[in-house]
């Protein structure tokens, strides 16, 4: 029965991928996507320009590991657990 479990449970995504998703989840947040753009300086067209960029991408993760309240609320909203988060953007070199 465990391996059953274990089986049917989703592969760890790739950290980029966890980026990806949360730069969409904060981008679309009427809080967090607005203090991201003023804490990067960035605006929404240099933001999607560079939404790829493994720059951006730990960035948005390091902006995440400051606030454990939003990245709480992120994890779930993208069906992860905040380790996950705290992982990937080790991963990809966030500052945090």
């Amino acid at each position: 029965m465990f391996a059953v479990a274990l089986r049917d449970s989703p592969p760890p995504a790739e950290p980029a991928v966890l980026a990806l998703m949360v730069l969409a989840h904060v981008a679309g947040d009427d809080v967090m996507g607005p203090r991201f753009l003023d804490l990067t300086g960035m605006d929404s067209a240099s933001l999607r320009a560079q939404a790829d960029q493994p720059e951006t991408l730990a960035a948005v993760l390091g902006y995440l590991m400051a606030n454990e309240h939003d990245l709480v609320a992120t994890a779930d909203a993208i069906g992860v657990k905040p380790e996950a988060l705290a992982l990937a953007a080790r991963k990809l070199g966030s500052d945090w």
